[in-house]
């Protein structure tokens, strides 16, 4: 699904605007202000359809005055991965999300404290994602390439976590178990956020359980995808008006607890 957001920011430097195409200063971007204006660009840059204009997908109205355009992949072999249009190093546009491979997505007719997510236009299906888009996606680096399998690695200092030994936890049923004993104390502190809209530690809190997580998954205790749609899940039950900001907490955290892998030991 593309998320195109409507926040009132301050529009990022041109050579931000479109990862990786350079977008010369005689281009007058006087008025960019949202990624409908960025993804627009996108397309005329391809000569391409406006996907926010894509009669034929389902587009859901979020309450934020942004536009999901979801998509269906049909090439089972392909994997997306989520990003934010302000990602660092995958991104797609400023200002315009991709929710992929373990992302959350809000289903029109959903009713939140902010509003009701509306279905726009009279098409209520996804339809295949263009093959220019599938390409943009591509070239952004969305695309999940298969990883071989490699040794994990001790690391880590966490309750309960140790480097591996020839106590480790090898059965896949206790391992996860185990993990979630870790685990779901971290993420409950999350979901108590949601009682008060500030002064709770929020990203602190949402940090840790990502981190957390992310060392689960480098040990092979959790499964990446399961986990990161659970962690954002949470979020955004927590802080709904924010869930750009609280998936890039929740990505960079596993990205950098992922390579720092929690060994569980001694677990029954």
């Amino acid at each position: 699904m593309i998320d195109i957001d409507a926040h009132q920011v301050p529009a990022a430097d041109r050579t931000h605007l479109l990862p990786g195409i350079s977008i010369p200063e005689q281009v007058e971007l006087a008025g960019l202000a949202s990624g409908f204006d960025t993804l627009a660009l996108l397309a005329a840059y391809r000569g391409k359809e406006n996907p926010a204009y894509d009669e034929d997908t389902l587009r859901v109205r979020t309450p934020s005055g942004g536009l999901h355009v979801w998509y269906r992949n049909a090439d089972a072999s392909t994997r997306y991965r989520c990003s934010t249009g302000s990602g660092r190093n995958t991104a797609l546009a400023w200002q315009v999300d991709v929710r992929a491979d373990g992302g959350y997505i809000v289903a029109p007719g959903t009713r939140t404290p902010q509003g009701v997510y509306r279905a726009e236009g009279a098409t209520r299906y996804p339809a295949v994602i263009p093959e220019w888009l599938a390409s943009e996606l591509r070239r952004t680096g969305h695309v999940i390439e298969p990883q071989p399998p490699k040794a994990a690695v001790g690391g880590g200092s966490a309750t309960g976590l140790s480097a591996a030994g020839t106590d480790a936890i090898r059965s896949p049923r206790k391992r996860a178990a185990a993990a979630d004993q870790v685990i779901d104390p971290l993420i409950a502190q999350v979901a108590e956020c949601a009682s008060a809209s500030e002064g709770m530690g929020f990203s602190e809190k949402l940090n840790r359980a990502a981190y957390t997580a992310g060392g689960l998954v480098g040990a092979g205790h959790l499964e990446y995808a399961a986990i990161r749609e659970r962690l954002v899940r949470v979020a955004h039950y927590a802080r709904p008006w924010q869930q750009s900001r609280n998936e890039k907490i929740v990505d960079d955290a596993l990205a950098v607890g992922f390579v720092r892998p929690l060994h569980l030991k001694g677990r029954p």
